[in-house]
């Protein structure tokens, strides 16, 4: 079986609205639940997922631009009773099941902890540490990027001392991820998932495995 650490991105993307899931975040956890992988994830992230998610899929905005359209069409007769109709039906009953979806945003979040194949992890005393050591390092990445790195790099140690030898790091996150935007190593930062046997994949894939050290 295949160990497989995510961070918030992957959160963001599972908890979407329905019509803004991306499919292969929906099928990393699928393949968790068949036990074809087994996924650990950062508890912070959970907490962290929360604003980006109902911040960023509210569709008021953009379905009041199509409103404005339709004053604008049905004036100079772009579009007629009828058409004007049905669109404002349709973006009602978008606004509204958006809506649903993120007000029910925390019962999502939630579902993880509970999710067949999903470890939900807290930070522990070791972690809190590791964070702070981190600091020394100079690797440029926020308070929050630092803590789940530093949360990923344990209890990634933790598992090889249960016999885990590999693993591996879905990571959409250009400031986690071990290479620049040329694909070039960030050599500090791709020793840190070398020493703890993580490797790093670009998608929720598990197919992109980029180069990080040579």
């Amino acid at each position: 079986m295949r160990h497989v650490f995510v961070e918030t991105n992957w959160v963001v993307e599972y908890a979407a609205p329905a019509h803004r899931k991306t499919p292969a975040a929906l099928e990393l956890l699928d393949r968790a639940g068949r036990e074809e992988i087994r996924l650990y994830l950062p508890v912070i992230c959970v907490t962290e997922a929360r604003r980006p998610v109902v911040e960023r899929f509210q569709v008021r905005a953009e379905a009041d631009r199509v409103r404005q359209f339709l004053l604008w069409a049905r004036d100079i007769s772009v579009v007629d009773a009828a058409e004007d109709e049905t669109t404002r039906r349709v973006l009602d009953r978008m606004e509204s099941r958006v809506k649903a979806d993120l007000d029910g945003v925390d019962d999502s979040l939630d579902s993880l902890r509970m999710a067949k194949g999903v470890e939900v992890f807290n930070l522990d005393q070791e972690m809190l540490e590791r964070c702070a050591s981190l600091s020394y390092l100079r690797l440029d990445l926020k308070p929050f990027d630092q803590a789940i790195l530093a949360a990923i790099l344990v209890r990634a140690g933790q598992l090889r001392s249960k016999g885990v030898d590999e693993m591996d790091f879905c990571e959409l996150d250009s400031d986690l991820q071990p290479w620049d935007k040329d694909r070039n190593p960030k050599r500090q930062l791709a020793e840190l998932y070398n020493e703890a046997r993580i490797s790093v994949y670009g998608d929720f894939l598990l197919k992109h495995l980029q180069r990080q050290a040579e």
